[in-house]
């Protein structure tokens, strides 16, 4: 038996040789014999896998089976990243519409959810792998910190990005429409943008503020175009069903002004538009078109009440003011306050506007006429285009998002905002020309009796494509020469060049009184307390200058 027993040992000693050999002393998949150094290192160096090659820890030194299916997906995932990269250098309107699309963007936050969960496991599992118990008690709180930091700079992104798209996905569904994309016109985009109050109280909005915004489709070039709110004659374009009513343009009187067109239409003519959701939008849009001769395709209204909050989430606007402005308290904006001691200023010079302000600053009129209003409207939209930059937006996307809603309205598709927000991007880069239906452009009665003849040409000489703008000359507040000049009542004269507009760099804040001594609240304070209006006028004069900063 002995014998046997002998002659039997041997065998049962040797290895089969069908078996893989296995290195007890790889420290990566056996760190029970290595240092604490070692340990240390071992347990670093799997969470540096873990970063940034998912699945490649588990690979070395976990289950190899995990860790070939993670790294499937980091490969894929890596593939759709540099895919992605390459459509933001060479066709960047397709990577936005599909970041906007409501089905696309739905799926890629399904995927973005998954692989932060997938990832967050893996640490999870790598920890396991590390086996805490056997790292030295200093090093585990530390190596703990290291992957929590790892954990949030990995999943926490994807997870943020997921979250911030939808935000962004739920914004897009409650702004935009559903509707058909739009074609450019002449090569040109052509947006309504329009303010108004619209409370509890009111049928349809009385806009406060009109203008166009002119995009030249290829190069991203803009234009803005604005039409004093008292505009009267206003011309239909012939494809609107309310030119039937008002052939001759919206002539019913005095009251008949362009931006009670709105309420007109929501009150009494609703039935025209049985196929559309704001029909009093619609038909002011139909009214700007062929009052300006092009063909405005879509229409963007910002309800001013909440503006204030737009301006906020942002973190405010920054402009160079060229006079003092009016704070008219809580009396609507635009009220007949001219005799009544304002409850605030905003000053002259260099100044960050909160939403309140930025509302007053657009909006008050006070002491000077509505085209002093129109360009601080016009440099408010500026500022807040050039404010808007990406890191802007993606520290405060969910507060900007979140009062858009409250906000905008727009019948613009949202299949197509993609490409809208690629030509923004253009535009930005660009200086930017404008004309305004009113002084400094025309006369100040001009609106009471347009020439609407006048008005096509002067929108197609400005829309006309130039060989080489400078940027001098087409930048906000510029308007050069233009061998056409202005007699009392708005009438044009050939060859006579205007008058030349200062340019927004040239243009000095009023601080100072006739006296010398500055100006103060308290000052003009006691001038409304005096009655003394005329010098309120005189100092408030230049208040429509204003540049963005």
């Amino acid at each position: 038996m002995s014998s046997n027993q002998s002659n039997s040992q041997p065998g049962q000693n040797q290895p089969r040789t069908n078996q893989p050999r296995t290195n007890l002393t790889d420290p990566l998949r056996f760190p029970a014999g290595a240092s604490a150094t070692l340990r240390t290192k071992r347990a670093f160096v799997l969470l540096l896998l873990t970063l940034f090659v998912p699945g490649s820890a588990q690979l070395v030194a976990g289950n190899r089976k995990l860790g070939r299916t993670a790294l499937r997906f980091t490969f894929t995932a890596w593939a759709l990243g540099i895919a992605a990269l390459l459509l933001a250098i060479f066709n960047r309107p397709l990577l936005l519409n599909i970041a906007t699309h409501p089905v696309a963007s739905f799926a890629l936050i399904l995927v973005l959810v998954a692989l932060a969960i997938g990832w967050a496991l893996l640490f999870i599992n790598t920890l396991r792998i590390i086996r805490p118990v056997l790292l030295a008690p200093g090093m585990r709180p530390i190596v703990g910190v290291a992957l929590l930091v790892s954990l949030i700079a990995s999943s926490g992104t994807l997870g943020y990005l997921a979250y911030a798209l939808n935000v962004g996905r739920n914004a897009i569904g409650d702004i935009f429409a559903n509707g058909p994309a739009i074609d450019p016109v002449d090569g040109r985009y052509n947006f309504l943008m329009f303010g108004g109050d619209g409370g509890d109280d009111r049928t349809g909005r009385r806009p406060d503020s009109l203008s166009v915004i002119s995009v030249d489709a290829t190069t991203g070039s803009s234009s803005i175009i604005s039409i004093p709110r008292n505009l009267q004659n206003a011309q239909f374009s012939a494809d609107s069903p309310m030119r039937a009513v008002y052939p001759d343009g919206y002539n019913c009187g005095d009251e008949c002004l362009i931006n009670a067109i709105n309420t007109d239409v929501t009150n009494n003519h609703k039935d025209l538009y049985p196929d559309v959701a704001d029909p009093g939008a619609q038909a002011t849009l139909e009214a700007v078109s062929g009052t300006l001769g092009i063909k405005v395709q879509a229409y963007v209204l910002v309800d001013m009440d909440g503006f204030s909050k737009l301006i906020d989430a942002m973190g405010g606007i920054r402009v160079k003011a060229g006079g003092w402005v009016p704070i008219s308290g809580n009396l609507l904006p635009g009220s007949d306050t001219r005799h009544v001691k304002p409850q605030g200023w905003i000053p002259a010079g260099e100044q960050k506007l909160n939403g309140f302000q930025a509302q007053w600053y657009s909006r008050s009129r006070e002491n000077v006429d509505d085209y002093a209003r129109i360009q601080r409207q016009q440099c408010v939209q500026q500022a807040m285009l050039k404010q808007l930059d990406p890191g802007t937006l993606l520290s405060k996307f969910e507060g900007i998002a979140n009062a858009g809603t409250k906000v905008v309205e727009s019948n613009i598709s949202s299949a197509q905002l993609g490409s809208f927000v690629d030509l923004a991007i253009k535009s930005k880069s660009q200086p930017v020309s404008r004309l305004t239906i009113g002084p400094p452009d025309f006369d100040a009665t001009f609106s009471t009796t347009p020439d609407f003849n006048v008005i096509h040409d002067r929108v197609q000489q400005l829309l006309k494509p130039q060989a080489s703008p400078k940027a001098a000359d087409t930048v906000l507040g510029t308007r050069p020469a233009t061998g056409v000049g202005l007699q009392a009542g708005g009438q044009q004269v050939p060859g006579v060049p205007g008058e030349a507009q200062p340019s927004p760099a040239d243009f000095t804040p009023v601080t100072t009184r006739p006296d010398g001594q500055p100006i103060t609240a308290e000052y003009l304070d006691s001038l409304y307390e005096a009655q003394n209006y005329a010098m309120l006028d005189q100092l408030l004069a230049s208040n429509g200058q204003c540049r963005p900063l």
